[in-house]
């Protein structure tokens, strides 16, 4: 019976992008903690605009929303064929793999180093590799706690507004219901995160969390248009993959499936 399982093309495909979908999480969540200027990395000098009275705001980003639009983009194929169900539950493992992860990454950070490895790197200019290692793994548990959250809440949204866009539209204007899902849930997650790790958590005025926010949904606005394109390329190959036939069947299946 396993070899069955795992020779059929649905499910074997399913796990790769569950696993995919698994892994760019946590990469993202890993990388996040650089913050990169936009501007810088096109060669243009940094904007210094204002909004909501914020002034000298420019696209100041994380590496990590460069690896987030690619989640929303596997979240809508496999809404597409595996329906909101397999949604929530490649989102759910991502969610319980990544802290678990920094569970992992803590306890790494606490237990006790070795006296040679601390200076292992000086003469590379790293006076202490413990102070290293936790700079770039010990992330603040408010930036984890919103991170986290936004993406599950955001997951649940484009699922929610993939569907019912799908329920529409039929099997038409993937675009439409990939792209428009994704600017929804995207506004929400970029509010959502701010919201918790430095509302919350550093006690952030309303203004600058507005402002930041707008800044960060622009970037991410912007990828959910240019990223389109590759929903389509995506399909083309599943259904390549799979078989037309199958791929219909699985589009139909998805489609009348029900919530929980």
């Amino acid at each position: 019976m396993i070899h069955a399982i795992l020779k059929d093309k649905p499910t074997k495909l399913f796990l790769g992008i569950t696993a995919f979908f698994v892994a760019n999480a946590l990469i993202a969540e890993c990388i996040g903690g650089k913050i990169f200027s936009l501007e810088k990395f096109f060669g243009m000098n940094p904007s210094n605009f204002t909004i909501f009275g914020q002034s000298g705001l420019s696209f100041n980003l994380t590496c990590g929303v460069l690896l987030w639009p690619l989640e929303f983009i596997i979240t809508d194929i496999v809404n597409e064929y595996y329906g909101p169900k397999a949604v929530r539950r490649i989102s759910y493992t991502a969610v319980i793999l990544i802290t678990y992860a920094f569970v992992m990454f803590y306890s790494a950070m606490k237990i006790p180093p070795a006296d040679f490895w601390i200076g292992s790197k000086q003469e590379n200019g790293i006076p202490n590799m413990q102070d290293a290692f936790g700079g770039i793994f010990g992330q603040g548990m408010w930036i984890i706690l919103g991170s986290l959250t936004a993406f599950l809440v955001s997951q649940i949204i484009d699922v929610t507004v993939f569907h019912k866009i799908k329920k529409v539209t039929g099997e038409k204007w993937i675009w439409l219901r990939a792209t428009g899902s994704t600017l929804v849930s995207q506004l929400v997650d970029s509010f959502v995160v701010l919201f918790i790790a430095f509302k919350i958590g550093n006690g952030w005025s309303w203004q600058l969390v507005l402002a930041i926010c707008l800044v960060n949904y622009a970037y991410k606005f912007t990828m959910a248009i240019v990223l389109t394109p590759l929903i389509y390329l995506l399909e083309k190959q599943i259904e390549r993959y799979i078989g037309h036939d199958v791929a219909r069947k699985m589009k139909l299946a998805a489609m009348g499936e029900e919530s929980d």
